[in-house]
């Protein structure tokens, strides 16, 4: 693992999308396709907002979520609206969207389907990541009911139920995660450090996020 710290999360956000965009440039030379697998939530927003206007080949670019709830794509709470709205936008807005959802009542229905349309973009080119305080990291929750399969299993997508969430999850598996060409973390406060402190001492089981550290590129800003 190799951790970069930045003076502010504003300056690492920047940096972070010229050094995505670099990357997926990079190996546009010599791939016909290239794969970027990014997180919901809020602290990628400023990063996908650099990252949209950035110039390459965007037509040749497939880009799926790293997890996803199971909820319709007009749900506040669908990682997939915020994708739209942020990164699938401007010259970004020619790359192919691999969807981890489907209109059926549960995860199980779709699975086989959506992970074979994962599967063809595989392995990923760029993986760019999150972290809870929690140690979660995707949709690999501490407590999750099939963790174990998320962390050992050699399928692309694991349907995934946790404590505290509302919703069932999709989540890219662990496997697929160490197997991106290039792996980032973005995490920023106090807080969020001291629990990847925490983690590096733990077993995956305890500290999910700990199964794809080694080799990850952490990028940490105090706010």
């Amino acid at each position: 693992m190799e951790l970069i710290e930045y003076p502010d999360a504003e300056m690492m956000m920047m940096d972070l999308a010229d050094q995505i965009a670099s990357q997926l440039r990079s190996a546009l030379g010599h791939e016909d396709r290239v794969s970027l697998a990014v997180p919901g939530g809020t602290t990628p927003g400023p990063i996908f907002d650099s990252l949209c206007g950035t110039q390459l080949d965007w037509s040749r670019v497939d880009v799926m979520l790293t997890d996803e709830r199971w909820v319709p794509e007009d749900s506040e709470r669908s990682n997939t609206g915020l994708i739209r709205q942020r990164l699938l936008t401007e010259r970004a807005a020619e790359a192919t969207y691999i969807p981890l959802y489907a209109d059926t009542p549960e995860p199980e229905e779709s699975l086989a389907k959506l992970a074979e349309a994962v599967s063809a973009a595989l392995p990923l080119t760029v993986c760019l990541l999150g972290m809870g305080a929690d140690m979660h990291t995707a949709s690999l929750f501490p407590g999750a009911d099939r963790l174990e399969e998320a962390l050992t299993t050699s399928d692309p997508l694991v349907a995934m139920r946790a404590p505290g969430a509302p919703e069932p999850r999709i989540t890219l598996s662990a496997s697929v995660l160490r197997g991106a060409m290039s792996r980032h973390i973005v995490i920023t406060g106090t807080e969020k450090r001291e629990a990847l402190e925490r983690a590096r001492g733990l077993p995956p089981e305890e500290a999910p996020v700990a199964a794809i550290l080694k080799g990850s590129v952490v990028h940490w800003a105090e706010s």
